[in-house]
């Protein structure tokens, strides 16, 4: 046997096998693990079983009804809290760990490869997060459709979907926030070869999704908000809408992936070009962290130069033609459902000839933007009658376009939680509902 035959590197799939056991092995992992895979389920029955749903979350107020509103619940907590919690704790330590342990050079000495090293680590990494998805989704559609039922699902501008298509839409969304959470695990491998033994490398993916979606929150133009790699934790809600929001989706898609492979790729070089015979960490230093910071805030300036520039929205997004738009149609929707609910003749949009007049303020702001103060007058017209109906909403709008109309009146209509129908009293559909301004359609003319 040869020297060149003994300094052949290990196999890939030897290391990603290796890589795959040391991270199961660990009881944390496995603990999380099996809470993704039994916790949602058993969160989504309880909470669709008790009398006061989580209205202030979007489709908490449609879990007594389906069992898919569970799960698009659990996708919103995931995304903000669950998901880049989870990441950090693999993604964000992976490399970390053997500076904890010491052990870079019994690896190397196994290995002989670094570049297989660093593609084990991060597959096993990858493929620990998708079975942690995995078992969010499962357990959570399990969980809600065992509990309340494979009903239809109201979507976010009124309209019914059945229930084939919203365990479909259902499934396609928790697929579509893969990709920010993609973008989170790719820091999270940078920060655990940046930092090193540093804990600030395993919390990096969380403090960076915490930025990210206090970013969301602010009035920021829209270019900047679809460079964010965070936007796809919202976008998914453009799915529910008819005809689905596709452009604010594939966008955050698009900069997740892109944010996802700049962060993999730095990631790659810089423990390429790491001393592991020097026992402190070279990648702490000042040097590689802006060698490793300075890139990705380049790819966000270009991101946002690149999307201003092809959107061609400036500003917020949020119109008041927009607004209207939006209202009238989930209100033309709604009052369909609700007359469904109390058996009286059926009537269809075009008959109802819905139209909304917004405004904030009292009339005395500029109706744009995000804000509580949005006020609306809904109309319409019943087929065969020359009366005219009128309801009034509150709206408390979120610069990301999602907004909560809120039932002012009259009580017959919406200003009242539940209606009395022949078979006894059930919830108005027209009294409080979610909906979402799809931020880069262009505003009606007229």
């Amino acid at each position: 046997m040869t020297a060149a035959t003994l300094a052949r590197p290990a196999p890939l799939y030897r290391g990603l096998r290796f890589e795959l056991v040391k991270l199961v092995s660990q009881w944390r992992i496995r603990l999380v693990v099996l809470a993704c895979w039994v916790a949602p389920g058993l969160f989504v029955a309880a909470v669709s079983r008790q009398s006061t749903l989580p209205v202030d979350t979007l489709f908490g107020r449609w879990m007594h009804a389906t069992g898919w509103a569970g799960p698009l619940v659990m996708l919103g907590f995931a995304g903000t809290w669950a998901l880049p919690l989870l990441v950090a704790l693999v993604a964000g330590d992976v490399f970390a760990a053997e500076d904890r342990l010491g052990t870079w050079r019994h690896l190397l000495v196994a290995v002989r490869s670094p570049r297989r090293i660093f593609v084990a680590k991060s597959l096993a990494s990858l493929s620990v997060i998708v079975l942690m998805v995995a078992g969010l989704v499962v357990s959570s559609a399990l969980g809600g459709v065992l509990a309340v039922g494979n009903q239809p699902l109201t979507g976010l501008d009124g309209h019914q979907l059945s229930a084939g298509d919203a365990g479909a839409r259902v499934l396609l969304a928790w697929a579509c926030v893969l990709a920010p959470t993609l973008a989170l695990a790719a820091i999270g491998l940078l920060g655990s070869v940046l930092l090193g033994r540093s804990p600030m490398g395993l919390l990096l993916p969380a403090v960076v999704a915490l930025a990210l979606q206090l970013a969301q929150m602010l009035p920021i133009p829209v270019a900047v908000r679809l460079a964010l790699p965070g936007y796809a934790f919202i976008a998914w809600n453009g799915l529910f809408a008819n005809p689905a929001q596709w452009g604010p989706l594939l966008i955050g898609i698009a900069v997740s992936l892109l944010w996802a492979a700049v962060a993999t790729t730095l990631a790659y070089v810089l423990f390429l070009r790491r001393d592991f015979t020097s026992l402190t960490p070279d990648g702490t230093g000042r040097r590689a962290l802006l060698f490793g910071a300075l890139p990705l805030a380049a790819l966000f300036v270009v991101s946002v130069v690149v999307l201003g520039a092809a959107t061609g929205v400036s500003g917020s997004g949020i119109g008041q033609a927009k607004v209207q738009r939006s209202i009238a149609t989930a209100f033309a929707h709604l009052y369909r459902l609700q007359t469904g609910r109390l058996n009286r003749p059926d009537v269809t949009e075009a008959q109802l000839a819905t139209t909304a007049d917004c405004t904030r303020g009292g009339g005395r702001r500029d109706p744009s933007g995000a804000g509580n103060d949005w006020r609306c007058v809904v109309t319409w017209h019943l087929p065969g009658t020359t009366a005219t109906g009128q309801a009034i909403y509150q709206l408390d709008l979120t610069p990301d376009g999602r907004y909560m109309a809120d039932g002012d009146g009259p009580k017959e209509v919406n200003g009242y939680f539940l209606v009395h129908t022949p078979t006894g009293d059930a919830p108005n559909p027209l009294w409080q509902f979610d909906g979402n301004v799809d931020l880069l359609k262009n505003e009606p003319k007229g």
